[in-house]
């Protein structure tokens, strides 16, 4: 703690550095030499797409030092393939986080388009400053994730152990990356993305950006408006609400996802035994939970054991994507009417065991906690989300600790939040929502496209993904199609272009653990690929 102190006494000099850029800064502002290298392509060795390129990217580390120290960000294409009269030019992807890596996207979305689509653009994913491939690579606490952490809730006595958790992984984080986690704000990442434009020597780009992904292609169209050419954001973060707030909203959505699970399992009850109204099958959650806390379940192959912690961790995840809902039922079932383990620990390996260091909550962290002045008052922490604690219980408390370095964080760059955007300058924007999706309300899809003119919003009534496109679901990708294709909006009146329906609930399954699962505590699967239907994108706590 004394350690914390010391280091935030130094974060108003840290803010001047210039990690987080003044809403009035124009793109014409910006000179045509910012210090980035120049991509040097070859193959990525992918024997699943062989066409792949990769690259890494020298940047600097401080945008207002552009010759100053360097950092890399690791860059992959898949090149257009039409004639070069029919190519429409690079199109940037991003998946969220902040920090997850885009790597995996060129060919899986372009994969998902028609051919004559496809084929017209340079698919470009990245890794963000910091996190996965690019250099270096920001570790803070390589075992701050694992297995058995603090119970979450406060009413078990765990706040002091979360408080020194937390004031420890400011502390570490700061003591060994100070010279980088000022400028690894949504703003750098945008300057980054333009320093690619500027290494692909093209006057403009797409781009396509969930979760996070959308604060951060909103951010580079304020920027620099004019070097954009499409641009699509799917679950929208609003452009104006702090981080703090919209953890809350997160709450009370995560709640009504929660509360949609238990009613479809209930009616499931022939399949699950757990009872026939949603309230039975949230006594059976508690029920698991409470017997974890007595007696934690082995985590195997991950490290360590499941306890409360991470029993949560591994269900908030249905909040994101209802194809976990029939494996988050058989966790319960086995568990209370066969006294079986196996599928617990296959679903913490699958959805919630930490990796190898602390992957992107560096990058989470150093985008968040800067880019608002959070409260550092426990007390006012403690009594804040009580309150929203009485009415969203299954989240509130895991996702305030999850946030909780925000408290003792060093660098808070901008007290008057994130970067204002107004859209000033940029052609339009199509924009993709769900109104029941849990991390990125839908409050936030109606901000945006109050605060773009001239965008389009187009609304999935009762969809739940968080990034609802690319789920077979035709509506809502025929209608991203004919953007790419041609710039095609839709045109229907009012502030929603156009309505889409939801895909339909998953068939109950009891989710039997493999035959060569023959203990309790046996090896599980690997966790999912970023393509398989019960993966999450753009986990924005």
């Amino acid at each position: 703690m004394r350690k914390v102190i010391a280091l935030l006494s130094a974060a108003a000099a840290v803010a001047a550095l210039g990690g987080v850029a003044s809403a009035a800064e124009p793109d014409t502002a910006t000179l045509e030499d910012t210090g980035q290298g120049k991509l040097v392509w070859s193959s990525c060795n992918d024997t699943a797409t062989p066409a792949l390129q990769c690259a890494m990217l020298d940047v600097p580390a401080d945008y207002a030092d552009p010759h100053g120290r360097k950092i890399k960000i690791k860059v992959n294409r898949l090149p257009a393939t039409a004639a070069k009269d029919q190519q429409q030019g690079p199109i940037l992807l991003n998946p969220g986080g902040p920090g997850d890596s885009g790597l995996w996207m060129p060919a899986y979305i372009s994969g998902q388009l028609p051919k004559d689509v496809a084929s017209t653009y340079d698919w470009i994913g990245f890794d963000p400053r910091g996190t996965n491939g690019s250099d270096p690579h920001v570790v803070c606490d390589a075992h701050y994730f694992d297995g058995e952490r603090p119970d979450y809730q406060v009413s078990r006595g765990t706040s002091k152990e979360w408080l020194k958790k937390a004031a420890g992984y400011a502390a570490d984080c700061a003591a060994d990356w100070s010279w980088l986690l000022p400028h690894m704000t949504t703003v750098d990442n945008a300057r980054d993305m333009d320093s690619i434009r500027r290494a692909l020597g093209v006057p403009k780009i797409n781009f396509y950006g969930g979760s996070w992904g959308t604060s951060l292609g909103s951010t580079y169209g304020q920027l620099f408006p004019r070097h954009v050419r499409r641009m699509v954001l799917d679950s929208i973060v609003g452009p104006t609400i702090s981080w703090y707030d919209h953890n809350i909203l997160q709450d009370k959505e995560h709640q009504r996802r929660f509360d949609a699970f238990a009613a479809w399992t209930a009616k499931a009850d022939a399949v699950y035994h757990l009872g026939t109204d949603a309230a039975a099958v949230k006594q059976a959650y508690d029920k698991v939970e409470d017997a974890l806390r007595t007696t934690p379940a082995d985590a195997a192959p991950a490290p360590g054991k499941i306890g409360p912690a991470e029993f949560e961790d591994t269900f908030y995840g249905g909040g994101y994507n209802f194809l976990r809902w029939p494996r988050m039922a058989t966790v319960l079932s086995a568990y209370l009417t066969q006294h079986d383990t196996r599928p617990l620990a296959i679903a913490y390996n699958k959805y919630a065991a930490p990796g190898a260091d602390d992957g992107t909550f560096p990058a989470y962290n150093a985008a968040q906690c800067t880019e608002n002045a959070w409260p550092r008052d426990w007390e006012f922490w403690k009594k804040d989300q009580a309150k929203v604690n009485a009415t969203a219980p299954f989240y509130t408390y895991n996702n305030m600790w999850y946030n909780a370095a925000c408290m003792f964080w060093p660098y808070q760059g901008n007290p008057a939040g994130r970067l204002k955007i107004t859209g000033k300058g940029l052609p339009p924007v199509l924009l993709f929502q769900a109104t029941e999706d849990a991390a990125t309300p839908y409050e936030g899809g109606l901000a945006m496209h109050d605060a773009l003119p001239g965008s389009k919003l187009v609304v999935q009534t009762g969809g739940s993904f968080h990034e609802i496109l690319f789920h077979g679901n035709a509506c809502l990708d025929d209608t991203f199609t004919a953007y790419l294709r041609d710039g095609s909006l839709p045109q229907g009146n009012g502030s929603i272009a156009r309505t889409c329906a939801p895909e339909a609930d998953p068939t109950a399954t009891y989710i039997t653990p493999p035959p060569t699962l023959t203990s309790k505590a046996a090896t599980a699967p690997t966790p999912l690929s970023p393509t398989d239907p019960e993966a999450v994108h753009g986990v924005l706590r």
